[in-house]
């Protein structure tokens, strides 16, 4: 796939033999080997043609993209320069004559080109690869969480009633803990009344002597 793209300086004050001397030295070349050579000529149409290229470059990409488009691939194809309206001007000479004074001027139109086919090909199988093991890996990952929650839910209730039981035994212990106390104290009174008694009883049977 070939992609062009043009631009065009019109009513440029400069001749056109003048245009054609540098347009012919830049023809056929890839685009930064001709502003290269254009920076570096001391003419003043290679300023004005390099300002075109530019242009044309920048049409290229901006049509097509610089993803699928680099400035590397693109070369001039071909440099036409067309003669434009002529300016007339007089100038005068002695004895009153008067002498004729031609401004020429031109017409640049840049056309540049590049080449596609190469890097369509090269990622149209890259494109299909990349694709096959997201879906591969999406499948999984979608089923994965669902195993997991299911056994979340579960034992959550399973976890309330032993604590409720837990609290319910602390509770019954502490009551028997307390009934037990009070059974102590009572026996310990009983088993001393008696000692009591038997102290007693011989002191009487003094008296009655």
């Amino acid at each position: 796939m070939l992609v062009t793209a043009t631009a065009r300086l019109l009513y440029l004050s400069i001749p056109p033999r003048k245009m054609r001397l540098v347009a012919n030295m830049v023809k056929g070349m890839p685009v930064e080997e001709a502003l290269n050579v254009l920076n570096f000529t001391p003419r003043i149409a290679a300023h004005h043609l390099a300002k075109t290229v530019k242009s044309a470059a920048a049409n290229a990409l901006s049509i097509e993209g610089t993803d699928s488009l680099r400035p590397e691939d693109l070369f001039i194809k071909d440099i036409s320069v067309d003669q434009a309206p002529t300016a007339k001007r007089i100038r005068f000479q002695s004895m009153g004559r008067i002498f004729r004074i031609r401004k020429r001027f031109c017409h640049l139109t840049v056309l540049l080109e590049a080449e596609m086919e190469q890097q369509e090909q090269a990622k149209a199988p890259s494109k299909r690869k990349a694709s096959a093991p997201e879906k591969a890996e999406d499948k999984p990952a979608a089923k994965t969480p669902a195993k997991k929650k299911a056994p979340a839910k579960k034992k959550a209730p399973a976890k309330k009633p032993a604590t409720g039981k837990a609290t319910a035994s602390k509770t019954a212990s502490k009551k028997e803990a307390t009934d037990k106390k009070p059974t102590k104290k009572a026996s310990a009174a009983k088993t001393k009344k008696p000692v009591a008694s038997k102290k007693a009883e011989p002191k009487s049977k003094s008296a009655d002597k």
